[in-house]
């Protein structure tokens, strides 16, 4: 298990896995627009504070995670998504893990931060045995299919 640099030949993988449009705000709120499409990752990407990883499995890729620098010594997870063939597992959990080891050995990350939907509670639960914290809620900032979903704002210090 080893997260990788996301590439532009992974962008297929990315673009088959995000398929529908509830899973795309899901994975990447109000920045994309659905159907996803290298148009959208190459601008994305291009940002020179988006770090991504696509995370190897036993050979398969299996997930898909980013780090987006905010400061010198704080950095944001962000697009945490695994496969569907992965799921239940425990494989976002290695792949977090290993994304936080990363993010202080070569980022030089003193605080972590994310977003998560509030309704995601099994990825909340995730970040939780991680270390994160809830540092705050919002209410009525995002919205899907005219149904509010609630943010939680989560932050672990290394």
């Amino acid at each position: 298990m080893a997260l990788r640099a996301f590439e532009k030949t992974d962008y297929d993988l990315l673009i088959r896995w995000i398929d529908s449009e509830e899973l795309n705000y899901q994975w990447g709120g109000p920045n994309f627009d659905f159907p996803l499409d290298s148009n959208q990752l190459d601008k994305h990407c291009a940002k020179p504070e988006v770090i991504s990883f696509v995370f190897v499995h036993e050979g398969s890729s299996a997930g898909y995670v980013e780090l987006f620098r905010l400061s010198e010594s704080k950095l944001r997870v962000c697009r945490v998504f695994i496969s569907n063939e992965f799921r239940g597992q425990g494989i976002a959990k290695r792949m977090l893990e290993q994304l936080i080891e990363l993010a202080q050995i070569e980022h030089n990350a003193q605080v972590l931060s994310l977003a998560v939907f509030e309704r995601n509670t099994v990825a909340k639960n995730c970040y939780e045995s991680l270390g994160f914290q809830v540092t705050s809620h919002q209410s009525g900032t995002r919205s899907f299919d005219g149904e509010a979903w609630d943010l939680l704002l989560m932050e672990k210090r290394l």
